[in-house]
């Protein structure tokens, strides 16, 4: 059944007049007529009973009515959640993020990319850095939000937050009664750390601080997420160097203290497959450049 018959077959049952059809439609009135009748062959029934004085829909005509205007606006619908796919406005995202992300980051970049992108379908899924660097080279996810990682050149990381490391302290330390401190003063301080094979970035960050400081505290325990490593310092096992965001999970029995010779800063980053074509991802990636200039973090 011809589309553009049975559009013909819709104004005209809405008329009722072939000469105001056919000037709805942009054509001659004969030109309507034929559509018309070629319509009726493909259906196989008279949908118009005509006369000289008027135009009235038949039996199979007042049938065939609602159906056609459903199929068209099905029509105009697919085109139109083509047309959203194919500007990154719908479809579903699959986004990797890290925990420490949800403590500010993650519910920022939801939120701008969601005004502009109403109808993408978000997949979250919580990994670790190494996790994510994994799936977005297989394809698992499209996005990641997490730190960048050096030998992934499949890989693009976009800096949107730098956060600097503060020292948490269990709150009944001596310690604890300073504002900032020095990492000489924690020589013989016992410490929690990062695993070098599961928090790569954290380890060579903080274990090249220390060096630099000519200081080797003993790490008593070592553990991957940053909530982990705080709750860790909140039971009194030790002190650790921690991401400013660390100071934001409100665990109970900690300070956080400045370390004016701490290590370097580490970046929060929008990860992307090299060479990313999805109009999704390019949006949430712009979302994340509106964060990071809102930060002042640079690019």
């Amino acid at each position: 059944m011809d589309i553009v018959r049975l559009r013909s077959f819709v104004v005209l049952a809405e008329d009722l007049h072939f000469g105001r059809a056919a000037a709805r439609l942009g054509i001659a009135q004969p030109h309507l007529s034929r559509r018309i009748r070629e319509l009726e062959d493909d259906v196989g029934a008279v949908l118009f009973e005509r006369s000289q004085r008027r135009v009235a829909l038949s039996p199979a005509g007042l049938t065939l009515l609602p159906r056609a205007r459903r199929i068209l606006d099905d029509l105009r619908r697919a085109g139109d959640e083509a047309r959203a796919a194919a500007d990154g406005k719908s479809g579903r995202l699959r986004i990797g993020f890290i925990h420490s992300s949800t403590y500010g980051t993650l519910p920022e970049l939801l939120r701008l990319f969601a005004h502009d992108h109403p109808q993408v379908v978000l997949d979250l899924s919580e990994m670790t850095m190494v996790e994510q660097a994994a799936a977005l080279v297989a394809g698992d996810i499209d996005v990641g939000i997490l730190r960048p990682m050096a030998g992934v050149d499949s890989v693009v990381f976009e800096t949107i937050r730098r956060e600097h490391f503060l020292l948490a302290v269990p709150q009944d330390m001596p310690l604890a009664l300073h504002e900032a401190v020095s990492l000489r003063d924690l020589a013989t301080t016992p410490m929690i750390g990062f695993p070098r094979l599961t928090s790569p970035l954290f380890h060579a960050r903080i274990t090249g601080a220390l060096d630099r400081a000519g200081v080797t505290p003993p790490i008593v325990q070592e553990a991957t997420q940053i909530h982990t490593v705080v709750g860790l310092v909140s039971a009194g096992l030790g002190v650790a160097l921690v991401p400013e965001v660390a100071a934001r999970l409100g665990v109970r029995g900690v300070r956080f203290l400045r370390v004016g010779d701490g290590p370097e800063a580490v970046d929060v980053c929008i990860g992307t497959r090299r060479g990313e074509t999805s109009p999704a991802v390019h949006g949430f990636s712009r979302a994340g450049a509106r964060l990071r200039d809102a930060a002042g973090a640079p690019n």
